[in-house]
């Protein structure tokens, strides 16, 4: 009897032998972060912002490097992730809100489902959009806007959110046969509503406190409504603004708001292949937590991007995409605001 407890106590020594002796599985291992954008970009400072402080909070600190894959408006990273990349916790992908936008509107050259992606989170989830006039132009006050026909409005490119953005802002105020006038970048925009060249713009009411701060102290513009993401999330220097859902005549146009909003809830998301390893997923998803809430984190997102991260965790972030309307006629309605035809009737 004695040899037999002796025997296994030997047996239970080298089992804790073992155990503590099994490195991290991601110890001296190499991860690649696929980005659905180019180098240098906005989406590429987000998604650093993340990777360099993400590493300390994985157990045995792999190495992550990223990968660009920007074609087809970065629908080569996701498809990469979702087929081509080995589900074994080494893949992380990283997209914009195109991500979400182009599955949920059909585009073509998709070619992942993004109710079987694993979430990891995001590090940029709300906005303030905001419709503003040139005082200048007379549109002082919705009336005014609304009664006024042929309202030059200014944007990048079709397709553009910017663009995107104006054009539900138009649809929803109910403006008369508003005119959408693109070829600019961000900055010339500016410009040309100052100029006169065009009478309005939509935007984030964060850059406009960061990029033209004296058009609010000097009364330059007048702001007409705006578009919380996420609901609720009002800004301090427009929370007397309507919000556009206000506006919505249907429960359509609700509904198409609520995924507008979902789109941009996405941000910059990370992302798993499906199927990867529960255990892997759980520690890299709480890694992402760890990180997304880390001080250093914040402070390296403010200085990459020049804004503050808007966090939204892995079960957030999988909720919102999960419970997006994505109606047939809702999708429809969208593709056509987002579109270069006429605004559609009401």
């Amino acid at each position: 009897m004695k040899t037999i407890v002796l025997v296994g106590l030997v047996y239970l020594g080298l089992g804790a032998e073992v155990v503590l002796s099994q490195a991290p599985f991601y110890q001296d291992k190499t991860i690649s972060v696929v980005l659905g954008g180019p180098p240098g970009g906005s989406a590429d400072m987000r998604t650093r912002a993340v990777t360099t402080v993400l590493r300390k909070h994985i157990p045995g600190n792999p190495t992550l490097v990223v990968q660009y894959m920007a074609a087809g408006g970065g629908r080569q990273a996701a498809n990469h992730v979702y087929k081509g990349a080995k589900p074994d916790g080494l893949t992380i992908g990283s997209m914009g809100a195109a991500l979400v936008t182009n599955a949920a509107l059909g585009a073509t050259g998709v070619q992942y489902d993004i109710d079987k992606f694993i979430y990891l989170g995001t590090p940029d989830s709300a906005q303030h959009y905001i419709f503003i006039t040139n005082r200048k132009s007379g549109l002082t006050s919705l009336e005014k806007l609304r009664a006024t026909a042929g309202v030059r409005i200014g944007a990048q490119s079709v397709g553009h959110p910017v663009y995107t953005v104006g054009r539900l802002f138009a649809y929803y105020l109910g403006l008369k046969e508003p005119r959408f006038v693109t070829g600019y970048t961000g900055p010339e925009i500016d410009v040309a509503l100052m100029g006169g060249e065009i009478d309005a713009r939509a935007g984030t009411g964060e850059t406009i406190i960061l990029r033209s701060p004296e058009w609010l102290e000097k009364g330059l513009v007048d702001i007409h409504a705006g578009i919380e993401i996420p609901k609720g999330n009002r800004h301090p220097h427009y929370a007397k603004l309507p919000e556009v859902e206000s506006f919505a005549v249907s429960a359509r146009e609700k509904r198409l708001i609520e995924m507008f909003r979902a789109f941009r809830l996405s941000g910059q998301s990370f992302f798993l292949p499906p199927e990867t390893p529960k255990e892997r997923v759980q520690i890299l998803q709480e890694a992402m937590r760890k990180t997304l809430a880390d001080p250093e984190f914040v402070k390296e997102f403010h200085k990459l991007t020049g804004d503050e991260p808007t966090p939204l965790m892995p079960e957030a972030l999988a909720k919102a995409i999960r419970e997006m309307p994505r109606d047939a006629d809702v999708v429809e309605l969208f593709n056509k605001l987002a579109g270069s035809g006429s605004l559609p009737p009401r």
